[in-house]
């Protein structure tokens, strides 16, 4: 079932083994669940009785756009940063988080590293969140709710712009920003993936970003797939808060309506929950940079993931990157 290198390979074995070493419980039952294409995610039922999520990050050997170094930590660190700062957002309990090291995978097809004491990849063991992706069924509901949800989590405010740990950061947002463009650039370079120029793309805007003196807590992954809702299309859960950082509130307006344009869309329920008032000019060059940014990440992000170049949806991409930069100008 692995489609992207950076999914290890996990079996049932290793979840019970994660189960008993972070919980101190026994497994009942495991199964894989569909989704990302960045970790492995999958559901555990304890002898306990509970229900768990346990998730596994990338192996060692795999690589990593630069972003990306230590994520699923990081995804831990901001469930605990929302219940503590924004109790009555739907995010999991963290239950248990592996060390830095420990033994390798026991892997199911005896390849390698199985029992070989080798790093293993980081994992985290979480409650499962009640309801289902709006992948498989949208809730304007939901939506609008996500909307109100963000506008409490964007009231936590972080201690630099960017990133943590070495990641991009600074004082500043135009400086964290320019050095997040930086980052994926060199990543694009590095695969030999074709980007848009996007030379003095930030430089250029760099008063418009100035505006931003908070650094406003983002989840920065909001499409879909990371949304929850429940039977009756209430939202029951944001997901895979992996990639937070510190930043403009609106590079969390980008992913909610992913590949649009939502200053465009006025009736969008995400809007009506977070009601961010008029979008002005400078907040409409700023969610340009930030569409520009995701879609760079996209294209930059593609081999990482086993998909190849020609696959169509580089180009698709490239288009829509343009599409922003030649608005810009």
């Amino acid at each position: 079932m692995t489609v992207s290198p950076t999914q290890p390979e996990v079996s049932a074995r290793d979840i019970a083994r994660i189960v008993s070493d972070g919980l101190g419980a026994g497994l009942a039952g495991a199964e894989r669940l569909s989704g990302g294409t960045f970790a492995v995610v999958w559901r555990a039922d304890l002898e306990d009785g509970r229900r768990v999520v346990v998730k596994v990050g990338p192996p060692p050997s795999a690589r990593l756009l630069r972003y990306e170094k230590g994520v699923l930590p990081a995804e831990a660190e901001y469930y605990r940063l929302i219940r503590a700062h924004a109790p009555t957002v739907p995010v999991p309990d963290v239950l248990a988080v592996s060390a830095p090291e420990g033994p390798g995978f026991s892997a199911p097809s005896g390849g390698p590293g199985a029992g070989s004491g080798t790093a293993e990849p980081a994992w985290v063991i979480a409650s499962m969140l009640p309801g289902t992706p709006l992948t498989e069924k949208d809730s304007p509901r939901a939506r609008e709710q996500l909307g109100a949800a963000l506008r409490e989590v964007h009231a936590i405010t972080g201690p630099r712009f960017g990133y943590t740990g070495d990641r991009p950061a600074a004082a500043d947002w135009p400086t964290a920003f320019a050095a997040m463009i930086d980052d994926i650039r060199a990543d694009a370079a590095d695969w030999n993936v074709p980007l848009p120029p996007l030379d003095g793309v930030v430089a250029r805007h760099r008063n418009v970003l100035a505006a931003v003196d908070r650094p406003a807590l983002l989840h920065f992954d909001l499409w879909d797939g990371n949304v929850l809702a429940g039977p009756d299309g209430s939202l029951t859960g944001l997901v895979d808060g992996e990639r937070y950082l510190y930043g403009d509130p609106l590079l969390d307006f980008v992913s909610p309506a992913l590949l649009r344009r939502i200053e465009d869309l006025p009736d969008h329920p995400f809007l009506a929950g977070y009601r961010p008032g008029p979008f002005d000019e400078p907040a409409r060059i700023r969610l340009a940079l930030y569409r520009i940014h995701l879609y760079a990440i996209m294209i930059a992000e593609g081999p990482s993931r086993g998909i190849p170049i020609a696959d169509g949806r580089h180009d698709h991409l490239t288009g829509l990157l343009n599409e922003e930069l030649a608005d810009l100008s």
